[in-house]
């Protein structure tokens, strides 16, 4: 399989187990405002109009809406340290001149990207990779006019990959959105955005297929895949239909070199709208949670569970006291249909109960022992949507008391559903953790997905929200964790302390 990159910021991280865990969120702005006036279309393209020799006409009702995306981080880095600087020998040829340099550089680094406006005052859709975490956001038009925006932050939700923008502009060129389930294999696309900082560009594709998803990536995962050519820079731009309707928003790509490969991956405009949407009048995603641990199921367990073919979703495991359990719902289950709506498989089944409100009540048909069942159920709210993806990071400004020593780690509160997936008992406390950035003063301590911090400088970690204000409160020249490991053969599990330098 090829390398899966995501444009400018990487891979998602973890795999879709890390969706039955409580994840925090990366420090948005969330905002409670009115929904956005947006134009929408439902109506499908006329494929047996007459093939057109010209997409001009298309990207001039389109282009206008595509801005461009540049967002600036601070990067602390330290000046390089003399190797000889301690030998004594050197110190007497060459006395104080080679001394370390003790102190502490700073970097501008800068990140391209692109957004969609979708209403007139000023809403902007974008990929969350591009925005997250940056200290500065700036929005172009890229029509040569050189108008320039300071962005705000609504929301972000890196589930989906969706963030929402705002500038304080009015009578802006909001693009129509279209309505992606009304997407079929084969139709024509065209990708619109700033690949390489080249300037506005327009490539031209087919919708290669439809709800793709990957185990190697975590999220909620119903991609359109596309061979109109996406490059670093078009991520969070435009995929719009043979009429110039939003379908899409750009994202990332499977790429063995880092470039195009025809193998562009975009969020459906219907979902990030859902998204958008949630962000913009509650300053949150809340999603329904049903309480189960899916699979799909393959030729022998189909057999095994006497199912006719491998639709559906095989419940592994049901969490106690949640909605499923409460509806019947029990182990070795396949639930075939939600909401009359077919199942095909477990991501299927995990984006139906996502797109859903918690509080919704539900109907399921399943198959128990080869007999059909029909369940109601009141869905619930999953855990950790209200504060989602959060860092471990500082975000206080160049000339505090240096970077957090934990910044580039992940972490998520440690439910029955994780616990029991991950073989994790119920006298081990703490959070755990679900990604550790590879350049991170973490990974360097051997800080690895999987463990679970239970104490930080020798404070209990409890919740993700407590361990996040212990190491914000973190001073002095190391962090002490005390972590909780199982190890890859099972050949032992118990606790260790790592020290995670603080000082750089």
């Amino acid at each position: 399989m090829k390398s899966f990159i995501k444009l400018i910021a990487g891979a998602f991280a973890a795999t879709v187990a890390a969706l039955a865990m409580a994840t925090l969120f990366h420090g948005a702005s969330w905002g409670k405002d009115a929904a956005p006036v947006i134009n929408v279309e439902s109506t499908p393209v006329n494929r047996d109009a007459t093939p057109v020799t010209s997409y001009a006409p298309i990207v001039k009702k389109a282009a206008p809406s595509v801005v461009n995306i540049y967002t600036t981080r601070i990067i602390h880095l330290q000046a390089r340290r003399n190797p000889f600087a301690n030998n004594p020998y050197f110190g007497r040829l060459f006395g104080n001149q080679l001394q370390d340099d003790s102190r502490e550089l700073t970097q501008r680094e800068q990140i391209l990207g692109s957004g969609v406006i979708v209403s007139p005052d000023g809403y902007i859709l974008t990929a969350n990779h591009v925005v997250s975490g940056e200290e500065e956001i700036k929005v172009a038009f890229g029509d040569g006019s050189k108008k320039e925006y300071t962005a705000k932050v609504i929301g972000t939700d890196p589930q989906t990959d969706i963030a929402v923008l705002k500038i304080d502009a009015t009578n802006l060129p909001a693009i129509t959105l279209g309505d992606s389930d009304q997407l079929e294999v084969g139709d024509v696309v065209l990708a619109i955005g700033n690949p390489y900082g080249v300037g506005q560009s327009v490539t031209m594709g087919i919708v290669s297929g439809l709800g793709r998803h990957y185990k190697e990536m975590s999220g909620y995962q119903d991609f359109i895949q596309t061979d109109a050519a996406i490059n670093q820079g078009n991520s969070g731009g435009a995929l719009v239909d043979a009429e110039g309707r939003l379908v899409g928003i750009n994202t990332w790509i499977a790429t063995s070199t880092g470039g195009s490969e025809g193998l562009g991956f975009t969020v459906p405009i219907n979902m990030a709208r859902n998204v958008m949407e949630r962000l913009i009048t509650g300053g949150k995603v809340t999603r329904g949670f049903l309480g189960v641990v899916l699979q799909d199921l393959d030729v022998g367990l189909a057999t095994y569970f006497s199912m006719p073919d491998q639709n559906g979703a095989l419940v592994d495991d049901v969490t106690p006291g949640s909605a499923a359990a409460k509806a019947g719902v029990q182990s070795g289950d396949v639930i075939v249909s939600f909401n009359d709506k077919p199942v095909t498989d477990a991501n299927n089944l995990i984006l139906d109960v996502s797109d859903s409100l918690p509080g919704t009540e539900v109907t399921m048909k399943l198959f128990r022992d080869g007999n059909a069942k029909t369940v109601t159920a009141t869905l619930g709210e999953k855990p950790g949507e209200v504060a989602q993806n959060t860092n471990i990071r500082n975000n206080s400004k160049p000339g505090s008391l240096g970077t957090d020593a934990l910044e580039g780690v992940t972490i998520a509160d440690l439910d029955q559903a994780t616990r029991r997936q991950l073989r994790i008992s119920n006298d081990i406390h703490g959070v755990l953790v679900t990604d550790v950035a590879r350049d991170s003063n973490s990974a360097e301590a051997d800080l690895q997905p999987g463990d679970v911090i239970v104490e930080i400088n020798r404070q209990p970690a409890g919740s993700a929200e407590n361990a996040i204000n212990l190491a914000k409160l973190a001073k002095g020249d190391r962090i002490i964790l005390k972590i909780w490991r199982r190890d890859d053969n099972d050949n032992y599990s118990g606790t260790r302390f790592l020290s995670v330098d603080n000082a750089k």
